[in-house]
């Protein structure tokens, strides 16, 4: 089975993606409308210059824009299931196992988006240095990545199965 990699899509399981649509809608709708209440609230204090209240209401619909601009990314880039999977070959909704070389450390994790976080395992992304470093390759393949230190480091692929959930 031949693999199929586009990095703009996010693959998101079913419940993240309604977890994340709900996060939107609630945020885009209701967490608007209560945030500009509380920044006419503040207003009303009084002189905007000494005024923490409304700067920090403020601050706080800087924050919610934000989310709502991530989440609307996301949602609109996101592929609800699984991705093509082939057994013994690294890529989005695998969990991986590798060795790092020089440490002789393995690690396992669940190749994934950041918002599968909440997953019982450790979650890397694809597009981290790791991730995309061994992205396609298959078990007892090799990939050198730098970390975000400046070092380069090497992995073996011991194992890469369909994540199941558990």
């Amino acid at each position: 089975m031949t693999e199929t990699r586009d990095d703009s899509l996010t693959w998101l399981t079913q419940e993240t993606y309604d977890r994340l649509k709900a996060e939107f809608d609630q945020l885009s709708g209701l967490g608007r409308v209560e945030i500009a209440k509380k920044i006419e609230a503040a207003r009303a204090e009084g002189d905007l210059s000494e005024n923490g209240g409304y700067h920090a209401a403020k601050d706080e619909q800087g924050q919610i824009e934000a989310r709502i601009l991530t989440l609307q990314h996301i949602l609109e880039s996101a592929r609800v299931g699984g991705p093509p999977r082939t057994y013994g070959v690294v890529g989005p909704g695998m969990t991986v196992t590798v060795r790092f070389v020089r440490e002789d450390e393995q690690v396992e994790f669940l190749l994934a988006s950041r918002e599968e976080s909440g997953s019982l395992i450790n979650v890397y992304s694809p597009r981290s240095p790791l991730g995309a470093a061994i992205n396609g390759k298959k078990v007892g393949e090799k990939a050198t990545f730098w970390q975000p230190n400046g070092r380069a480091s090497t992995v073996e692929i011991l194992k890469a199965i369909p994540y199941t959930g558990s």
